[in-house]
C-alpha cells in the first residue's frame, strides 16, 4: 500500500479525508456496498459518518479495501483477508520506522525485496 500523505494541501489532498460515499466507493472498487459493510463489521476499515449518518470513506481506506477485495477475489475468506491486510499494514509501518531509525543513526540500510 502506498504511504499516507503527511502534508495535505487541502482536505481533498488528504488521504484520510472521508471524501467518498459508500456508493461511490463501491463503484470505484468494483464491488458492492455490502462488501464495504462487511469490511466494517470485521473492523478492517471504519468509515466516518456524515451529519446525516451516511458512511464516508477516505482514499487510504479505499486502498485497504481494494487489497482485501483482491485477496477475497483470489479465494481467501473475508475474515482471513482482513487479518492479512492488517498484518501487511503493520509490517509496512514497522519497515518505515526501521528505515527512519537507521537513517537517524547513520547505519546503512539493507535492501528489502518482496
Amino acid at each position: 500500500m502506498p504511504p499516507r500523505s503527511t502534508h495535505p494541501v487541502t482536505a481533498l489532498d488528504d488521504d484520510d479525508y472521508p471524501a467518498y460515499t459508500m456508493g461511490r466507493a463501491a463503484e470505484m472498487l468494483g464491488t458492492s456496498p455490502a462488501f464495504l459493510r462487511a469490511l466494517g463489521e470485521h473492523r478492517l476499515i471504519t468509515p466516518l459518518r456524515s451529519e446525516g449518518g451516511h458512511r464516508r470513506y477516505s482514499r487510504y481506506q479505499l486502498r485497504i479495501a481494494a487489497r482485501a477485495r483482491e485477496l477475497v477475489d483470489q479465494g481467501t475468506p473475508i475474515e482471513a483477508a482482513c487479518r492479512i491486510v492488517v498484518l501487511e499494514d503493520q509490517l509496512e509501518e514497522a519497515q518505515r520506522i526501521n528505515e527512519q531509525l537507521r537513517s537517524q543513526s547513520g547505519e546503512p540500510q539493507p535492501e528489502i525485496t518482496n
